[in-house]
């Protein structure tokens, strides 16, 4: 090789190489003990620490520091989150393990009070409301829930009939499924709170499911028909008591009327009487007058003859006789 491209390599003395190595070991050994001792905690989460596996206590969010090399163990729970588990269903790309439905037909084929099938798929959302109890408790207070939840609803809705389950008695069936579940689960210190207990999808066995909807659209029709007649008969029965009150008042008033009319009469008479008891000629004489003077204006064109008279027509003007021009 010529001269020009040779290199030289410099000598590292062995004993600053074995010190390089000893720091870098001790770099590395200083970081990994420090990727130990540092945790974060979400903003919905606590941490639970235990010291050689003796419960301590709980951390708020932030950035915190434990003891390293596994004297300290965190265990981040979810505390400010709204959980829940879905029983008959599943809802796809769930990050909870404990929600999805792992046998779903069997957790949702239920029976009846009155021994009928029913396909019942629900949600119980609940909160983790104390960790120390929730850890240590129970060995797996998830699964416990689940088993807890299906039992419950099992004896509500086996405590009601088909018609109830799938129709009216919904609201009913969540509000003693969320007390039951709810004194079991305070009673069993399992550090959570139920929150809610919804029946979504309930509807009967696919085998009878077209029986079922015959039956549920009669049921429709014949409240449909109910409602339209009690509208007839809102409208049509209190138009005829409004047409009968007031006929009965029209009644009543003439009534009144006529009996004022009827005791007018009577007194008008009664005074009548008294002045004819005391001048009974005079009173006929005017009586017969006042008659004549109501009378006589009635009768139009009149002619008064005197019985004595023996030429009629001299004494007769024809002219007020012509016919009136129309």
């Amino acid at each position: 090789m010529p001269e020009e491209f040779r290199i030289e390599i410099p000598q590292i003395d062995p004993r600053w190489a074995r010190s390089l190595v000893s720091l870098a070991a001790v770099v590395l050994a200083a970081l990994a003990l420090l990727s130990s001792a540092v945790y974060s905690v979400g903003t919905e989460s606590v941490g639970v620490i235990q010291r050689f596996g003796r419960y301590v206590g709980t951390v708020d969010p932030g950035l915190r520091f434990k003891l390293p090399l596994g004297i300290d163990k965190v265990t981040i729970l979810p505390v400010k989150r709204q959980l829940k588990m879905e029983f008959g269903f599943g809802t796809a790309g769930a990050r909870d393990q404990f929600q999805m439905s792992r046998e779903q037909d069997r957790e949702a084929d239920m029976v009846t009070g009155d021994l009928n099938a029913a396909h019942v798929e629900w949600v119980v959302q609940y909160e983790i409301s104390d960790p120390e109890q929730f850890l240590f408790n129970l060995r797996e207070p998830a699964d416990t829930l689940r088993d807890l939840a299906e039992s419950v609803m099992r004896e509500v809705v086996g405590d009601r009939t088909v018609d109830e389950v799938l129709t009216i008695g919904r609201q009913g069936i969540e509000n003693a499924a969320i007390t039951k579940l709810t004194d079991l689960v305070t009673g069993l210190e399992m550090g959570l709170r139920v929150q809610q207990v919804q029946l979504k999808n309930v509807h009967p066995p696919s085998a009878v499911q077209a029986s079922f909807d015959e039956v549920n659209r009669a049921q429709q029709e014949r409240e449909e028909m109910i409602n339209r007649a009690n509208g007839e008969y809102n409208k049509v029965v209190p138009r005829a008591r409004g047409e009968a009150e007031r006929k009965i008042e029209s009644a009543e008033g003439y009534a009144v009327k006529r009996v004022n009319e009827a005791k007018g009469d009577v007194a008008r008479f009664a005074a009548l009487l008294e002045q004819y008891e005391k001048a009974p000629d005079v009173t006929r004489q005017r009586l017969y007058l006042e008659t004549i003077s109501e009378i006589l204006p009635k009768l139009g064109s009149k002619v008064i003859l005197d019985a004595d008279v023996q030429q009629f027509l001299p004494l007769m003007n024809l002219q007020q006789f012509k016919p009136e021009k129309n």
